[in-house]
């Protein structure tokens, strides 16, 4: 492997360089929405529950004892409940949008390498061709084990390029599909914590 990456010359480095980034950002992401996923149904009993045993107070402290985007987006709405539902509705809705940028952070970084790196194979690919060609007319020979020769390390960029893409484009896709879940999530359990606040105002 080592021996085909310095026959591939010099546009094997910034192919290295973005599986190395991208690698790196993808490792931060697998992390981050490991972390801010919770079990839903469960958290919401907790909240549900909080409000009919202590109201909002206690409700606030479960979403602060609680990691993830849908406490986080609970808490924004809790807090604005003195103002009426539509208040919190709009909070929830504000806080949404945050949590949504924060899931989708470093992905617009996995796009730029899944297509930067198979564009930078083709170039190298590219520049080999033109090395390989100058090589036969120096030769004066256009000897099979020449062309041949030639041609496989030109096409060595092309082929760490394209496998630089897959790598990272099945974690792209993983992401898109876990982030997906979780606004998911967020949306329904947002819908019912306001039902649950006007079930409560109306007790009142």
């Amino acid at each position: 492997m080592i021996e085909w990456f310095v026959r591939g010359g010099f546009f094997m480095w910034p192919i290295l360089i973005c599986l190395i980034l991208g690698l790196a950002i993808s490792l931060e992401r697998l992390w981050s929405l490991t972390r801010a996923s919770v079990n839903t149904k469960k958290f919401i009993g907790k909240i549900q529950t909080a409000l009919k045993e202590g109201g909002v107070e206690a409700a606030k402290e479960v979403c602060e004892n609680t990691r993830g985007p849908v406490a986080s987006i609970f808490h924004a709405g809790l807090s604005r409940i003195g103002n009426g539902v539509d208040q919190v509705e709009k909070a929830i809705m504000n806080a949404g949008s945050i949590e949504m940028a924060f899931l989708e952070r470093g992905l617009i970084w996995l796009s730029l390498f899944i297509s930067i790196a198979p564009m930078l194979g083709f170039l190298g690919t590219v520049q080999g061709m033109i090395l390989a060609f100058e090589d036969i007319a120096a030769a004066n020979d256009i000897s099979p084990s020449i062309v041949a020769t030639g041609i496989s390390v030109a096409l060595l960029t092309t082929l760490f390029g394209l496998v630089v893409a897959i790598i990272i484009q099945l974690f792209h896709n993983f992401f898109v599909a876990r982030i997906d879940k979780l606004i998911i999530d967020m949306e329904e359990s947002s819908v019912e914590l306001v039902d649950s606040l006007i079930d409560m105002e109306k007790a009142k």
